[in-house]
């Protein structure tokens, strides 16, 4: 892999890790803040409250998907990227400022809600233009490689939340924590933005859309031209519903099960998910080279039986995991399983799509599966744990995960799609499906 090449996977991962740091630190901080925007009360409610606008934003990930992904094949996968890092920072610093219950009512309520709406939008177009710009950039024997840094910067992203968090929880009061210290990583996260923004603006186009001749393309992005690809629009969609349930929920919600449920220390549950999300971190790059050896099917299928099949074990020994080293033992098997999933999914998703249509045909549909079930993941959670039902949720995760299953089981392989695949659309008809023996095999 060249210098440009690297240059092109470095700038766009570094905006990408800033983006989901501002994501997730919604949810891993919402246990501090979740009593500041409404009344006294039931403190699992006021948790599910706060939870439900974390899944508001992800109801806005399909608009960002169309407008971004529009943006991203129209205008270019720079541009989108530009824009997105832009609505991000935007969205934190309404976190940030947002006043409490206690100073303006539910007004706190409502700018937090329009924060979310601003980061659900960015970031369905983040995932569209990240996963085709990563995707396109590298060479395309390495493209399952160069992908995986999609999720080894989503992670990285919330590995610098967690360390954030750990940090503040051992130099702050609880107290002070809860009052105020919930806002200092969304000021951090506003900075970095504006940081990135400097560096997305000097960055390099990719080949493969530079060599796709925009101008001749009137109709390009446009939903038209995605009708022509439904099925492959729909296959996205079902391919990532297990690999998003099963990734918010060994993520995200993992700490605050650990906390809420397994009745560990906020702190020690925090340090659980900072050490398993690093060493999953590393071990992505790994598995995407293994799928550029292999293919893609096989570690998609061997993702989905884990989860089918150990879901449930693991979810519920995790519940009676109080100490650090078996929670930490049960959480890396988990992420491990989930491997499968996290460190191809971009490119397989990539690969369906000729390149006119490619950012928004990963985005949108993408965005779609993700606001139905990444989305809610948490809330489905803790409605289970608030009914006094919560192994049904480890059921639903499992269940999921089932579908997919057979979605890997009858997709064909991708690895060998060559992603220059322009020339039907530019004529307006519709491009070989993924795998299909017109397609020319990349070298």
């Amino acid at each position: 892999m060249g210098r440009e090449q690297w240059k092109k996977i470095w700038v766009g991962s570094a905006g990408n890790m800033v983006e989901w740091f501002d994501w997730f630190v919604y949810a891993t901080f919402a246990v501090y803040f979740a009593d500041s925007f409404f009344p006294e009360g039931n403190e699992t409610a006021n948790l599910m409250n706060t939870m439900g606008i974390f899944a508001v934003g992800f109801f806005m990930r399909p608009v960002g998907g169309w407008l971004l992904g529009r943006i991203g094949d129209r205008k270019g996968r720079k541009a989108a990227l530009t824009l997105t890092v832009t609505l991000m920072s935007a969205s934190a610093v309404l976190i940030a400022i947002a006043p409490t219950y206690d100073v303006a009512g539910y007004g706190g309520v409502a700018v937090l809600m329009l924060a979310r709406l601003l980061q659900g939008l960015s970031v369905g177009g983040e995932y569209a233009a990240s996963a085709t710009y990563l995707t396109e950039a590298s060479a395309p024997e390495k493209r399952g490689f160069a992908s995986s840094f999609q999720y080894v910067s989503m992670t990285a992203g919330q590995l610098v939340g967690l360390g954030l968090q750990i940090v503040l929880q051992r130099n702050m009061s609880e107290a002070a924590l809860h009052s105020w210290g919930w806002r200092i990583p969304f000021v951090v996260g506003a900075l970095g933005a504006g940081i990135v923004f400097y560096l997305r603006r000097s960055m390099l186009e990719t080949e493969v859309y530079a060599d796709s001749g925009t101008a001749e393309q009137q109709d390009r992005g446009t939903l038209k031209v995605l009708w022509q690809h439904r099925r492959e629009a729909f296959l996205v969609m079902a391919l990532t519903m297990g690999g998003t349930v099963a990734y918010y929920t060994y993520t995200t919600y993992l700490t605050k099960f650990l906390s809420k449920s397994a009745g560990m220390e906020k702190s020690t549950a925090s340090l659980v998910s900072f050490c398993a999300l690093f060493v999953f971190m590393c071990v992505q790059p790994l598995a995407g080279m293994l799928s550029d050896r292999i293919g893609r099917r096989p570690l998609l299928i061997t993702f989905a039986i884990g989860s089918t099949f150990l879901t449930v074990p693991i979810m519920t020994m995790l519940k009676h995991a109080d100490t650090f080293w078996p929670a930490l033992g049960l959480a890396l098997l988990a992420l491990l399983v989930i491997t499968g999933y996290t460190s191809i999914n971009a490119c397989v998703k990539a690969e369906l799509f000729p390149t006119g249509i490619r950012a928004l045909g990963v985005g949108l549909s993408y965005a779609v599966a993700n606001a139905l079930f990444g989305g809610t993941a948490e809330y489905v959670a803790l409605w289970f744990k608030n009914a006094g039902a919560e192994s049904g949720f480890y059921w639903y995760v499992a269940g999921c995960a089932a579908v997919s299953l057979v979605v890997y089981m009858t997709m064909r392989e991708t690895r060998d799609i060559d992603l220059n695949r322009v020339a039907a659309v530019q004529k307006g008809e519709t491009a070989p499906a993924a795998g299909a023996t017109s397609v020319t095999p990349a070298s």
